[in-house]
C-alpha cells in the first residue's frame, strides 16, 4: 500500500522520517505545497502556526538538496530565534536518514560557533534576518549556491521591521532560485514583496474563511483591570488546565504575573525578551516536559513556538490586534484535541471584541467567573479524588500498624482523617474572597459620549505638550523617506521622541531600530513611528503609552550591531 506521503512524491527516506515522527496523513497545507515545491514552483502559502507548514516546505527543500557538498544550498528566514531553532530542529528530524547538515543562526548565540559551523560546511541555514545579514556582511555566509529560499511567518517579519533586511538578503541571491513564502496573513507590503521576487507563484490558502482553530472553544469575561489576578486564579482552580499559556502585554508584566502565580502555589514561569537564550530554552523545556503547568509570555517571545498539549490559552491582556489573537489561540486545540481560549476584556477594550470576531468570523461566548463556593467545591472534589486514588492501591501492613498506634494514643478514626486532610491541604493557599463585580453594560451612546470627552481631553493634553517644546513625530511608518511635521488630535494619543546612542556610523537602519525595540520591549512594531538616523545617534518616535516600557528595557541590556542600546527622552 502506497503511503499518503509517498503519493505526494516524497522519497522513501523522508516518508520513513515522517512516519517515525508519528504523522499518518498529510495536513491540507502539506498536500497542496509539497508537490508544487517538488516541481520547482514558487509558492505563497497562507497558513497559521500548527497547520504543518514547516514540514510542507522543509520536506521538498531537503529532497532537492545535494547532501554534503559543503555549500549552503537552502536558506530559511524566520522572525524570531525561537522559531529559527524550532524549524532547524524539525529539519534535523526530517533529514535523520540523510547526510544533510542544518545550522540555526540567531542573535544571542556566539558568532564563533556559527562561523566554525559554516566553515565546516552546511547544506541548510535557518536564521533570523538580522544575524543572517551580519554573517553575509562579514563574508562568512556565502549565498551564491542557494537554490531555494523560504520566508516563514513573513507577516511577522514585516511587523517587527525586518522587511528591509529580507529584501537585502533577496538581492544577494542568484536569479535562479525557488522561493516559498508562508504567512498567516497577507498584508499589502507582503504582497508587493511577493510580486517583486516570486515568479508566477502558486497560491495556497488553508481555510481562509476560518482563521482560528476549529477545535478551540473561545470565551471571554468582562472584568476590571484590578480584578484580573483574582479572576485568573479562580479559573485556574476550576478549569481542567493541563498546560496553559498566559499572554501578557509587556515583559515586566509577564514576569510580575509569573512571580505572583508562583507565590500562590501555581507551577509557573515566564518567557520574555529579557531572558537570555539558555534561560529561554530552559523555560520551554520545563513547560514541554510538564515540570511547570503555566507559562506567562509576551507575544514577541512566544511567536512561532510550537508546543504540543496546550489545553488553555489565557489572554490576560487583550492582544493589540486580531492577528495577534489568532497567533495566540492557535497554540491550543491541535491534533484533534479540544482547546480553550479565555480572554479578559476590560471596559475600555470592548471594541476589540467586535474587531476580533469580525476578523476570525467566529463568535466568542461570554461567561461569568466561578464563585468562591464553586472554587471550594472544586478543591474538595480534587481532594476526594486524590484520596480515592490512594485507597485503590490498598493498605499496607505498615500503614495499618501506624493507624493502630494512633488509636492506642486515643485518636479516633475521624480525628486521624481530619488531621491528614489538613496536612494534605496545607499547600493549597487561601481562596480570595474578594468580590469580582462584572463591569456594567453601558449603552453605546453613553460610551460614544465618553470617547468624545476623552478625545477632547487628549487634544488639550497634546496641545499643551507640543506648545511646551516636546518633540512628537508623525506616527508615520518606520523608515519613511521624509520627516513629516508633528500633528495633533486624531484617534491616537501621539508619539514621544526618543534619542538612541547608535547611528549611521554603526550601520544602523530603520529595520534594525524597529526590530530591536519591538523584540526587546514587547511592543508591536506599529507603535514605532518616524525614525531619523544621524551619524552617531538616532531619533525614534514611540507611541506615548509605550514610552516607559521602552525606556525601562533599553538601559544597555541588549545589543544592536554588537553595541549596547541606550535610549532616553530626546532633548
Amino acid at each position: 500500500m502506497v503511503s499518503p506521503f509517498e503519493s505526494l512524491g516524497l522519497q522513501p527516506e523522508f516518508v520513513q522520517a515522517v512516519e517515525k515522527m508519528g504523522f499518518v496523513d498529510p495536513t491540507p497545507i502539506q498536500s497542496s505545497a509539497i508537490p508544487l515545491l517538488l516541481e520547482g514552483r514558487d509558492v505563497i502559502g497562507q497558513a497559521q502556526t500548527g497547520t504543518g507548514k514547516t514540514a510542507a516546505f522543509m520536506l521538498p527543500l531537503l529532497q532537492k538538496l545535494e547532501p554534503s557538498n559543503g555549500r549552503v544550498q537552502a536558506l530559511v528566514l524566520a522572525p524570531t530565534r525561537e522559531l529559527a531553532k524550532q524549524v532547524a530542529d524539525a529539519a534535523l528530524l526530517l533529514a535523520q536518514k540523510t547526510r544533510v547538515k542544518v545550522l540555526a543562526v540567531y542573535g544571542g548565540q556566539s558568532y564563533t560557533i556559527q562561523t566554525r559551523a559554516l566553515d565546516r560546511g552546511v547544506d541548510v541555514v535557518v536564521g533570523t534576518p538580522g544575524r543572517l545579514l551580519d554573517l553575509i556582511n562579514q563574508k562568512v555566509l556565502k549565498l551564491h549556491d542557494v537554490k531555494m529560499l523560504v520566508l516563514d511567518e513573513a507577516d511577522e517579519m514585516l511587523a517587527m521591521g525586518f522587511i528591509e533586511d529580507v529584501e537585502t538578503i533577496l538581492k544577494e541571491l542568484s536569479e535562479e532560485k525557488q522561493i516559498a513564502l508562508f504567512s498567516a496573513t497577507l498584508p499589502q507590503a507582503i504582497q508587493k514583496l511577493a510580486n517583486r521576487y516570486l515568479k508566477e507563484p502558486a497560491r495556497i490558502s488553508v481555510s481562509p474563511e476560518r482563521l482560528t482553530v476549529a477545535d478551540t472553544e473561545q470565551r471571554y469575561c468582562r472584568i476590571h483591570e484590578e480584578n484580573k489576578l483574582s479572576a485568573l486564579t479562580r479559573l485556574l482552580e476550576t478549569e481542567d488546565v493541563i498546560s496553559g499559556l498566559i499572554f501578557a502585554r509587556t515583559k515586566a508584566r509577564a514576569q510580575e504575573l509569573a512571580d505572583q502565580l508562583i507565590l500562590m502555589g501555581f507551577p509557573s514561569d515566564s518567557l520574555h525578551g529579557d531572558l537570555n537564550q539558555a534561560r529561554r530554552e530552559q523555560v520551554l523545556n520545563k513547560f514541554r516536559q510538564g515540570q511547570i503547568t503555566l507559562m506567562v509570555a509576551t507575544d514577541v517571545a512566544a511567536r512561532g513556538l510550537d508546543i504540543a498539549g496546550v489545553s488553555h490559552v489565557f489572554n490576560y491582556d487583550v492582544p493589540a490586534d486580531a492577528e495577534d489573537y489568532v497567533h495566540r489561540i492557535g497554540r491550543t486545540g491541535r491534533a484533534g484535541k479540544k482547546g480553550i481560549a479565555i480572554t479578559f476584556l476590560t471596559p475600555k477594550e470592548r471594541g476589540r471584541l467586535n474587531q476580533i470576531q469580525a476578523y476570525t468570523k467566529q463568535p466568542m461566548a461570554e461567561f461569568s467567573l466561578p464563585s468562591v463556593d464553586a472554587v471550594k467545591a472544586r478543591r474538595e472534589d480534587r481532594l476526594i479524588n486524590r484520596i480515592s486514588e490512594q485507597l485503590l492501591a490498598g493498605v499496607t501492613p505498615a500503614e495499618r500498624e501506624l493507624v493502630g498506634r494512633m488509636n492506642e494514643l486515643g485518636l479516633s478514626p475521624v480525628e486521624i482523617a481530619v488531621a491528614a486532610i489538613r496536612l494534605v491541604r496545607a499547600g493549597e493557599g487561601t481562596i480570595s474572597t474578594k468580590e469580582i463585580p462584572e463591569p456594567a453594560q453601558e449603552s453605546k451612546y453613553k460610551r460614544l459620549d465618553e470617547r468624545r470627552a476623552g478625545n477632547d481631553k487628549q487634544r488639550e493634553k497634546w496641545n499643551s505638550k507640543t506648545s511646551s517644546g516636546s518633540s512628537y513625530g508623525s506616527g508615520s511608518r518606520a523608515g519613511a523617506d521624509k520627516k513629516k511635521p508633528a500633528r495633533s488630535g486624531g484617534k491616537e494619543p501621539g508619539m514621544v521622541r526618543l534619542w538612541m546612542n547608535l547611528g549611521n556610523a554603526n550601520g544602523i537602519r530603520p529595520g534594525d531600530v524597529v526590530g530591536a525595540i519591538a523584540s526587546e520591549s514587547g511592543i508591536p512594531g506599529r507603535a514605532i513611528g518616524e525614525i531619523d538616523i544621524r551619524s552617531d545617534h538616532t531619533f525614534v518616535d514611540v507611541a506615548e503609552q509605550h514610552v516607559k516600557m521602552v525606556l525601562n528595557a533599553s538601559e544597555g541590556k541588549y545589543r544592536l550591531r554588537g553595541k549596547p542600546v541606550m535610549l532616553r527622552l530626546a532633548d
